[in-house]
């Protein structure tokens, strides 16, 4: 669970849509301000729109400054010449360093469903003495641009800067919400219109070592405005062997990591599914964990997405990153339209993150309620109910839930919901973590291609 506490995305936006409900109109949560619609689910656009550039090709085709795209198995970009030097403050420790940096940017992706919200992602590989920042800078539909947004900065580790989202960026008519890009005031029709990315890779002066990004993408949607969705018919019975972690038992560890139990969902969910594709952690990478602690690798999957501005382990980006960090793994943040996209990938092997919030009323045999979770998905029931490793449990042994498919879609895909106090806040709208490998199968391309990953 997040800590509902913490000013992010998560808070601000659900405070803004009650307010506006109050005042009468709706500005932007994760949906757009249009009714949902039977035709909405069935049979129009996408909502949901995921590019990323992976393909020598195609870091080939941006803007280079300082950068070299490299071929071979998981083509990339890297620092070649250095553009120059520059200095950043990190406003974490007030440490100032000289960084040599090179600049990759994108071409201009216009998307094919304009958005009213944008989260980037990436997948690298940065050696100690590196790291990187990924902006966003888009076009509105009324023609004018956005600045260059700060989505994230971000390292593997935490030695040579603190990876962090950056607060307090607007423009009037948008904002960035820890690491999600959203319209300010959807009703007015306002969209996003096309984006384009920016990466700077950074490292220490005098050094030939290097940031190497694979995957950098962004998911832009405009969801339906709704409390309920369409039921869906269920179309599968399978269950994936995915490792069962709780997050409860790791309640008190770590303070500076904001303390485990239900704090840690993400990364305990992040860490089931990095384990299912065969990441594994040496015994070197796990010593500074308190040997009397179980599941040492929950532990460090917290320490290594916490985001220290956010002061939490729930950056969706950063444990999209993380899981990238294992070899052989991709990771991205998206969302998906219903449950038949997640039974499109367990047919294919592939388990999902997803992220919801809910009243204890709302999802029978939880036995909590919350402002935002994450859980994860590993297969269906004949009846078609959803079985979810779920890391709000009391145990390892207890992780494996199942959860009746109706209540669950609604929960996971809906954008407005009404939360204990009875008043209106913000749902995540499908939004869900995919890890899979980095040389899919053709039957896992195949699926990941129906939910529009590529």
């Amino acid at each position: 669970m997040s800590r509902a506490q913490q000013p992010s995305r998560r808070t601000v936006l659900a405070v803004a849509v009650a307010a506006a409900v109050a005042g009468g109109t709706v500005p932007a949560t994760a949906a757009a301000q249009r009714p949902a619609t039977d035709a909405d689910d069935a049979g129009q656009a996408r909502p949901i729109d995921y590019h990323a550039w992976t393909t020598y090709r195609e870091w080939r085709l941006g803007a280079a400054q300082g950068v070299r795209a490299v071929s071979g198995a998981r083509p990339g970009v890297e620092i070649g010449a250095p553009a120059g030097r520059s200095d950043y403050t990190d406003p974490h420790t007030g440490t100032t360093a000289t960084w040599e940096y090179a600049v990759w940017t994108s071409p201009v992706h216009r998307l094919t469903v304009p958005a009213t919200e944008v989260v980037s992602s990436w997948n690298a590989h940065t050696p100690d003495g590196t790291w990187l920042q990924v902006e966003l800078r888009g076009t509105y539909t009324d023609g004018t641009e956005t600045p260059w947004y700060v989505m994230g900065r971000w390292a593997a580790g935490d030695q040579d800067i603190k990876r962090t989202s950056v607060d307090g960026q607007s423009d009037g008519k948008s904002t960035i919400w820890t690491d999600t890009f959203a319209i300010d005031d959807a009703s007015t029709g306002l969209r996003l219109a096309s984006y384009r990315l920016r990466l700077t890779l950074y490292r220490r002066p005098g050094t030939h070592l290097t940031p190497t990004v694979w995957r950098l993408g962004a998911m832009g949607s405009d969801i339906p405005d709704r409390f309920t969705v369409p039921a869906s018919t269920p179309g599968l019975a399978q269950e994936l062997a995915v490792p069962r972690y709780s997050q409860e038992i790791h309640k008190g560890q770590y303070p500076q990591y904001d303390n485990g139990g239900e704090a840690w969902c993400s990364p305990t969910s992040s860490q089931m599914i990095v384990e299912y594709w065969g990441g594994r952690l040496t015994p070197e990478q796990l010593s500074w964990v308190d040997p009397s602690y179980a599941d040492p690798q929950v532990d460090n999957a917290a320490r290594f997405t916490y985001d220290y501005q956010y002061e939490g382990c729930g950056n969706w980006p950063f444990n999209a990153a993380y899981a990238a960090t294992f070899g052989g793994i991709q990771g991205v943040v998206t969302r998906l339209a219903s449950l038949t996209d997640l039974e499109t990938l367990i047919a294919a092997g592939i388990p999902a993150i997803t992220s919801q919030s809910f009243l204890k009323t709302e999802l029978t045999g939880a036995g909590y309620g919350t402002s935002g979770h994450l859980m994860t998905v590993i297969g269906f029931t004949a009846e078609g109910d959803v079985i979810a490793n779920d890391p709000a449990s009391p145990s390892d042994d207890a992780v494996r839930r199942v959860y009746l498919r109706r209540e669950f879609e609604n929960i996971w895909l809906r954008t407005k919901r009404y939360n204990a106090s009875g008043k209106v806040a913000s749902g995540t709208g499908g939004v869900c973590y995919l890890y899979f490998p980095a040389h899919p199968s053709p039957r896992q391309r195949k699926a990941l291609a129906a939910v529009g990953v590529r």
